[in-house]
């Protein structure tokens, strides 16, 4: 990979974190009145439609192997979703936000283990730094109970979610797998709230909101996610996706009304140095190489 391909896939990854930071605001007022996991499955199916009707061979296109990955990949997206969704009626949203932000920590951990990948100390150092920065950021306490245990686990996936992007993604298969995810991020949340019915939107705002979330910050992200980790380690990508939480918290303050605070601008400041780090300061190079799972 060229230092020119990784410089542009982490700054693709960057505004793509970007966008889905500038959806909390949206998302938590939409919640007062669509419950989460019909907003969820609403939300990821108008985004498979797009894209399929955008792109309708995309995955007729895929190879086998690819296709089983995205299956697989959409799996652990889809039930990390709906874990998250269900530790959060059992601890505080900023608890989860911590907790989901874990796999920062998990990340590297899993590709070392699974990918055999050599994370070096400079890379561990920005990995803690940003988990601490995320803490400032997000936590006013901690307990440990069934909300945050579940949490974990959506954390676990989502990492894993990662990982396996960067080990089974590639440029030209991108569209096609974010696809396969898409549709089966979507059966996964219709599963779990259909029996219940399926509450949609009401009014025209609400629907903008779920259609600008559904294909911006849920095709277009997913497709630039998948293209941007094929050019990137899996520990790169998770440490740049750890911003999420900074710019959900600066489009808050300049879209959302809220005021700026002591230990955001801390937290913000702790994660962006540990994004830096992994990106200006040299590095292996077999760090900076995906090592792809044999299939």
């Amino acid at each position: 990979m060229s230092r020119r391909s990784g410089l542009l896939a982490a700054g693709a990854l960057l505004g793509i974190t970007a966008m889905w930071g500038s959806t909390f605001f949206l998302i938590r007022d939409l919640l007062d009145r669509v419950p989460t996991l019909d907003f969820l499955a609403v939300r990821f199916a108008i985004a498979s439609v797009a894209l399929l009707v955008v792109a309708p061979r995309a995955v007729a296109r895929l190879s086998p192997a690819a296709r089983r990955g995205a299956v697989v990949l959409g799996l652990l997206y889809g039930v990390a979703q709906i874990l998250q969704t269900a530790g959060l009626a059992h601890t505080a949203a900023s608890v989860s936000g911590f907790i989901t932000g874990m796999y920062v920590v998990l990340t590297p951990v899993f590709a070392a283990v699974l990918l055999r990948t050599r994370i070096t100390a400079m890379t561990w150092g920005a990995v803690l730094l940003a988990t601490a920065g995320l803490a400032v950021l997000t936590l006013n306490g901690l307990s440990v109970g069934y909300g945050e245990a579940i949490t974990l686990v959506a954390a676990m996936l989502y990492a894993l979610h990662i990982v396996g992007l960067g080990a089974w993604s590639t440029p030209h298969e991108a569209l096609g797998m974010s696809i396969v995810q898409l549709v089966v991020i979507t059966l996964v949340c219709l599963a779990a709230t259909a029996p219940d019915g399926i509450v949609l939107p009401s009014t025209p705002q609400d629907w903008l909101s779920v259609v600008y979330m559904a294909l911006f910050a849920g095709a277009l992200a997913l497709v630039g996610q998948t293209w941007a980790q094929a050019h990137l380690p899996p520990t790169r990508s998770a440490i740049i996706m750890s911003m999420e939480p900074v710019f959900a918290a600066l489009f808050a303050v300049l879209l959302g009304g809220e005021s700026f605070t002591l230990r955001m601008v801390t937290g913000g400041l702790m994660v962006l140095a540990a994004m830096l780090v992994v990106e200006l300061a040299p590095r292996r190079k077999v760090e900076a190489e995906v090592q792809h799972l044999a299939v």
